[in-house]
């Protein structure tokens, strides 16, 4: 993104969690923050969450140019325009989703990278659902809006889940009975990668346009080092990694508004190819600014302008693995 995007009028400000400005910066798993999970995906337990609600100002990406709109390799995402072949499949059951979506989000991961892409988690996401107990058939209940500022890899985390999707699926995986027996989704030399990459892509799966809990993204450009807290979640079989963000002003917040279901975002969860994945934590994407950044925090946010009766968001976000040969 150029200067001009720089200066762009702001939305009104939106409120994001991050991370209490006394924690101590970690790029490591360190037990200090952490939560427990159970089989269903549901936090049973936690430690050392203490978050500061800031007013940050999000910039409408929809209003830039075409030639500034954020890219996936050096700011971290980008929106595509990517109309469901069925309008009518059903996300709210586990196999229709396994069978029929992830093998689109593969695709499009794919052809956007030229690179190998391999769809493997899911979250469905509704702050209505998740207050009334609802659960997908066949798979673990609808989760909340994230309105915390994070990322979904870490520097351990992500290459140990590269690992992980090498061997058969085990414990909560959601892909555990789809493959062969003893098969791993990744063949195993994709671990002599020279890059790899997870990418999400996220959906609006309503019928109406999104209102409520609207998501917004982080130039990962503008991502320091300093700004990354490591957050645990302990599964039944394995411990996963986020990194939490503490405030920087720094920080360049952007939004999609009303985003339909023919619209996916693409967000990069992590990039071997970016700087501070290259040198472990020791340098910041942005001292290589036309080159691949990590990742982009993202968050739901309160969007000040959203009517009192707006329609619930229902979203979709799918996880692929990226092997670039």
């Amino acid at each position: 993104m150029t200067a001009n995007a720089q200066t762009q009028s702001p939305q009104p400000h939106g409120v994001f969690n991050y991370m209490a400005a006394d924690t101590p910066a970690s790029l490591l798993r360190n037990g200090q923050v952490m939560i427990q999970r159970d089989p269903s995906g549901n936090t049973t337990a936690s430690a050392g969450i203490r978050l500061d609600p800031h007013s940050v100002p999000v910039f409408n990406a929809r209003e830039l140019p075409a030639a500034e709109q954020p890219g996936l390799d050096i700011n971290g995402f980008e929106l595509q325009h990517q109309p469901l072949p069925d309008a009518a499949l059903d996300f709210h059951h586990q196999q229709t989703v396994l069978a029929e979506y992830y093998p689109q989000c593969a695709a499009l991961v794919s052809r956007i990278t030229g690179a190998r892409a391999y769809a493997f988690d899911h979250n469905v996401r509704s702050a209505a659902g998740k207050q009334s107990g609802r659960r997908i058939s066949g798979g673990q209940d609808v989760q909340e809006p994230a309105h915390v500022v994070h990322g979904d890899y870490t520097l351990r985390s992500a290459p140990e889940r590269l690992q992980q999707l090498t061997r058969p699926p085990s414990g909560n995986d959601t892909l555990l009975g789809t493959l062969p027996a003893g098969v791993g989704l990744l063949p195993a030399g994709s671990l002599k990668a020279e890059r790899f990459a997870i990418i999400n892509v996220w959906r609006n799966i309503a019928a109406q346009p999104v209102a409520t809990h609207p998501m917004a993204l982080c130039d990962g450009q503008t991502v320091l080092p300093e700004d990354l807290v490591v957050f645990e979640i302990h599964y039944p079989d394995r411990v996963g990694e986020n990194y939490f963000a503490k405030f920087s002003p720094a920080h360049r917040l952007y939004t999609y508004p009303q985003m339909t279901r023919d619209e996916v975002l693409l967000i990069k969860q992590w990039d071997s190819a970016g700087n501070l994945a290259r040198t472990g934590g020791a340098g910041a994407d942005a001292e290589q600014p036309a080159a691949p950044c990590t990742f982009s925090f993202h968050s739901a946010f309160e969007d000040p302008r959203t009517p009192p009766d707006a329609p619930d968001r229902w979203s979709i976000e799918v996880r692929c693995m990226v092997v670039y040969d």
